[in-house]
């Protein structure tokens, strides 16, 4: 089973912020609170058109064109990534949602394995991420993937923080990949 990933438009802006949304939505149903500050979906959709406009947030689109996920290969954040963690020597996950219909497809593990695949084109050893410094779930979850917890920092202007990588030869899901193929744009 392949399925088909592909750079966002700026046309995939409303439904970003609705997977965005079905996931506060979701958090919250959890005990979780994250993402429900005032302000936060409009910095949100803020940032998410920059990295449309340079190429760096991709979806998974279902049969029908409607979104089932999105993935941003970001910037290292120099709030958490220093130095000495070579931070060139890696693709760095952000924004990575998926949404309730497709549960029990393992398409966020399946988009941690495509980025392993960006990282392994562009001779990358790391994948990283960093998730909120009190969502234990979230952080169990990418452990559960292969991730190592790297450490966790604390910066007061951040709720973010824990921070962890696996190596970019991590294939979680090699039966159920996903394709871009011949998308321009991979090689950003």
């Amino acid at each position: 089973m392949s399925q088909l990933i592909r750079p966002a438009t700026p046309a995939d802006s409303d439904a970003l912020m609705k997977l965005r949304i079905q996931a506060e939505e979701w958090l919250a149903s959890a005990g979780i609170d994250q993402w429900r500050s005032p302000g936060f979906r409009d910095r949100a959709l803020s940032k998410w058109q920059i990295d449309i406009a340079e190429g760096r947030t991709w979806v998974v689109p279902d049969d029908g064109g409607d979104l089932l996920g999105t993935i941003t290969l970001a910037r290292p954040d120099a709030d958490f990534w220093m130095r000495a963690d070579a931070p060139d020597s890696a693709v760095y996950v952000a924004k990575l949602i998926t949404a309730r219909a497709s549960a029990g497809q393992r398409l966020g593990g399946r988009m941690l394995d495509w980025a392993g695949a960006v990282a392994r084109e562009r001779q990358l050893p790391w994948v990283r991420l960093d998730v909120w410094r009190d969502n234990t779930k979230l952080q169990r979850y990418y452990l559960n993937e292969g991730f190592e917890h790297v450490r966790t920092e604390a910066p007061s202007h951040r709720l973010s923080g824990w921070m962890a990588q696996r190596p970019a030869s991590v294939v979680m899901y090699a039966d159920a990949p996903l394709h871009a193929g011949d998308t321009p744009g991979l090689e950003r």
